[in-house]
């Protein structure tokens, strides 16, 4: 009898933790979808003004290696938090580096298409629904093949960074673990995974991109109605 009544309350204990997680991954996917819009992005024409003499390769380099650096920031935050005796609002901080971490990465991958001469047509939603698809996907946008550009936030779209939330969350588990806790950590993870993501996009990428010798300035990009700043902590960017 109480071993029944033990299995049942651990059952219905994973079940309604199955449905906070639930609620939660819902939760941030609706934050990185709200914030898309709101990420600052530089267009061809300021990329090569800040850039002076150099190819699309090594500005790409430099970007890559620029967000790394910002998402291994947040990732540093987040590990020093974890060591405390009593971490202070943990699912709210990871929540705060997964988004953080997605609007670097959204910011970096709107550049690369930039840089190879690929932006997805339409406004500044638009083209940021696009980006979430390039990000959840981890793929680079061929804007002549409109199967690829999606920029209806449907069913469709929320799955995908539903999916990718949940890998990232998964990531960042070791973090909350007791013998892998530590700044040093979440710097290295997250660092990697932007690497490799940027990597997957500018491979694809390349396929499609217009010779730097012949890629003409682009429009210049609308500025969004209230730009993230990117330098400030991810928990403020919601204000």
């Amino acid at each position: 009898m109480i071993r029944d009544k033990a299995r049942d309350l651990a059952r219905e204990g994973a079940r309604m933790g199955g449905s906070r997680a639930r609620a939660g991954l819902a939760y941030i996917t609706d934050r990185i979808i709200e914030i898309a819009p709101r990420v600052p992005v530089r267009d061809l024409a300021t990329l090569r003004r800040q850039f002076p003499g150099l190819g699309p390769e090594e500005i790409a380099d430099k970007l890559v290696a620029g967000a790394a650096g910002a998402t291994s920031t947040v990732g540093a935050g987040i590990g020093a938090a974890a060591m405390l005796p009593v971490p202070p609002a943990m699912p709210t901080e990871l929540a705060a580096e997964i988004t953080g971490v997605a609007a670097i990465e959204l910011k970096l991958i709107a550049e690369l298409h930039e840089l190879y001469g690929v932006r997805p047509p339409g406004n500044v939603v638009a083209r940021s629904t696009a980006y979430l698809s390039s990000w959840s996907g981890e793929r680079g946008i061929d804007v002549m093949k409109p199967s690829t550009v999606n920029t209806a936030l449907g069913g469709q779209m929320k799955r995908e960074l539903r999916q990718q939330i949940m890998k990232r969350m998964v990531r960042d588990l070791p973090n909350l673990m007791p013998f892998m806790v530590g700044a040093a950590v979440g710097a290295v993870m997250n660092r990697r995974d932007t690497r490799k993501l940027a990597a997957r996009v500018r491979a694809d990428l390349r396929k499609i991109q217009v010779p730097w010798e012949a890629l003409a300035e682009l429009p210049p990009l609308e500025k969004p109605a209230k730009p993230l700043k990117l330098d400030e902590p991810p928990e403020d960017w919601g204000d």
